[in-house]
């Protein structure tokens, strides 16, 4: 019987070092939920989500988000068949069990609110009509943050929709090193299917039932509170961070194997829970201030149970 621990270790054989990052695309396929990635090109945003859709098998779909991209080519279209008279339905890439949106910043406001809907409702209206979109549904996408020429920033309704944010950093000397001797010869083949999706569905279940007692309910509640009027901090994280909370520690739990979170799981999963969710004043900008240092700081000022 597939473990989450045998997709983690499929990534782990293509993908080098990136350890947050490979652990974090488990824990929100074990939580249910969708995940942000962060980082400059080339540092294999594209090539983690690929590996872990061909890892969980499924179906799966690429999105390049473009300036030209409608909606209709996110979840669908309607077209009039001759033969029959009638209107047919063409679902989009949006029907898949795993979905890349590739630099999902490139696309205007009209694809982004169509992919929320998705992301959110779980489900894709196409004309008069709506459709539940596959269970499990996982959307996985990629940001880069230095080119911010003809990009469209996406709005915090559509970055709290994501469970978590990864943020995918340059690899180390060995690491780099050892990037070159893998893939230098060509990309090797991605390990497939080291799961079905009835295994996704049964993680799902299973960690959703790992208990979380009540200090560390509150702990996790405190970390989100104290976000709000933290310095620097101009609006802090949603009750939604809490549930990502909580919901991230019970998938960490249940990837280890323990029946029960840990304040330790709340801490260690926090800052990709609040990165995407703060927002900041004009100060943070004048005094060169990290907002990763600032998110660190929030988390250390709450004592853990």
């Amino acid at each position: 019987m597939s473990t989450p621990r045998a997709v983690l270790e499929a990534l782990h054989a293509t993908i080098v070092g990136q350890d947050e990052v490979c652990e974090g695309l488990v824990l929100a396929v074990v939580a249910g939920g969708h995940v942000l990635l962060e980082g400059a090109p080339g540092v294999a945003k594209t090539l983690a989500c690929r590996a872990l859709a061909a890892a969980v098998g499924g179906v799966f779909r690429r999105v390049q988000f473009t300036p030209d991209l409608l909606p209709s080519d996110v979840t669908g279209t309607r077209i009039f068949d001759q033969k029959t008279g009638e209107f047919a339905t063409v679902f989009g890439p949006l029907f898949a069990n795993v979905v890349l949106a590739d630099e999902i910043n490139r696309a205007p406001a009209k694809v982004q609110s169509a992919l929320l809907e998705g992301m959110q409702e779980r489900r894709a209206t196409i004309g008069p009509q709506t459709y539940d979109l596959p269970a499990p549904f996982v959307v996985l996408a990629t940001m880069n943050p230095y080119d911010a020429e003809g990009t469209y920033p996406l709005p915090s309704a559509q970055l709290d929709r994501f469970l978590a944010k990864l943020v995918v950093a340059y690899p180390a000397i060995e690491e780099e090193r050892a990037i070159v001797d893998r893939f230098g010869a060509g990309e090797p083949p991605l390990v497939a299917n080291v799961c079905t999706l009835d295994d996704v569905r049964r993680w799902q279940g299973a960690a959703h039932e790992v208990f979380v007692d009540a200090k560390v309910r509150d702990y996790a509640v405190a970390i989100v509170r104290a976000s709000r009027g933290a310095e620097l901090v101009v609006h802090g994280a949603s009750p939604r961070a809490a549930l990502a909370l909580i919901a991230l520690a019970r998938a960490r739990a249940y990837l280890v194997g323990r029946p029960y979170a840990t304040p330790d799981d709340v801490r260690d999963i926090a800052p990709s829970v609040l990165r995407h969710r703060l927002s900041y004043d004009d100060r943070i900008a004048l005094r060169s201030e990290d907002p990763e240092a600032v998110v660190r700081r929030i988390i250390a000022a709450v004592p853990a149970p």
